[in-house]
């Protein structure tokens, strides 16, 4: 299957278009909400079911199988703020908290689109590791901080790091990711079987819902567009692309199937929009958020969700 066949294949999906209907919706100006209430629930609903079935698989795993694959992880999640960071500052000219903002949004990773990657693998009937949603809270915490120790040794006098580290690791997607697996490691797969029936059938069900809402919340940002200006719209697009072919060579060097190597590749593409504009807003509040929002919401995760997804599938098939 050529890529472009991969592209129509994905964007096809449900949960794909549920997100360009919400796009549209906006668009059009269509009295179309989803309740604040409803998106929490979603939201920690979609976070709780990725940590069961993370943590059951990553019980039924060896540890040998595992570290490996989680070193990788932590080394991309460690690399990519850094070098974001000063393409940011050098090509880009922009200000130490802006450039350490984005930066901090492109090393960290989204949840959804780890999820739309797996709902990709599952319709090419494509196997994966099942300890994949270990990896996603293993990423998703340590380009933050690096990024804001950049921000504070270039800018003295920001907020302590009791506060900072707290709003991190004490958010909900943390909270609800690690929970979840330390839950589905302790009670494996015979635990898990009486909750599964409500974590596994509905799942994607309530995926295409949250992605519905999301398209509403991207397009919303798009005529910011013009203010994040021609380099932040190409740092957006070619970065997410260079990290998603980092990370599926990655994968395939530390022993990850061809299913568990695209998942790597989107994750290292994917960007932040939970955690990191929380931590950003808290210790750089100087910030725009105009910039690092509108790339890593309104251009990045459209971008994956259409054509970064089959993309990293056609590398990584293409080098396995």
């Amino acid at each position: 299957m050529g890529t472009l066949e991969l592209i129509q294949l994905n964007l096809l999906s449900p949960v794909v278009l549920a997100f360009f209907l919400g796009m549209l919706a906006t668009l059009v100006r269509s009295d179309l909400k989803i309740p604040d209430e409803l998106y929490q629930a979603l939201s920690v609903y979609l976070l709780l079911a990725i940590g069961l079935k993370g943590g059951v698989e990553l019980a039924a795993s060896s540890p040998g199988d595992f570290l490996l694959p989680a070193a990788g992880a932590l080394a991309l999640a460690s690399a990519i703020p850094l070098w974001s960071y000063i393409i940011l500052r050098k090509v880009g000219r922009l200000s130490v908290p802006d450039a350490a903002a984005i930066a901090a949004h492109y090393g960290s990773v989204s949840a959804v689109t780890f999820l739309a990657t797996l709902a990709f693998l599952s319709a090419l009937e494509i196997p994966y590791e099942g300890f994949l949603p270990a990896l996603l809270a293993i990423m998703e915490v340590p380009a933050i901080i690096i990024a804001l120790v950049i921000a504070r040794a270039n800018l003295p006098g920001r907020t302590s790091w009791g506060e900072v580290l707290h709003e991190i690791l004490a958010g909900k997607s943390i909270v609800l990711l690690l929970g979840g697996l330390a839950i589905g490691y302790a009670v494996g797969r015979e635990g898990f079987a009486a909750v599964e029936p409500f974590f596994v059938t509905p799942f994607h069900g309530v995926l295409a819902l949250f992605l519905l809402e999301m398209g509403m919340v991207a397009a919303q940002r798009l005529p910011d567009l013009r203010k994040a200006g021609p380099f932040l719209v190409a740092f957006a697009i070619v970065m997410p692309v260079l990290h998603g072919l980092i990370g599926v060579f990655v994968g395939n060097w530390v022993g990850l199937s061809l299913g568990g190597s695209v998942v790597l590749g989107v994750l290292s593409a994917s960007a932040s929009y939970i955690a990191a504009p929380a931590a950003v807003r808290l210790s750089l509040p100087e910030a725009n958020p105009t910039f690092y929002l509108t790339t890593s919401l309104a251009i990045t995760f459209p971008f994956n969700l259409a054509v970064g997804i089959p993309l990293y599938y056609a590398f990584a098939k293409f080098i396995l």
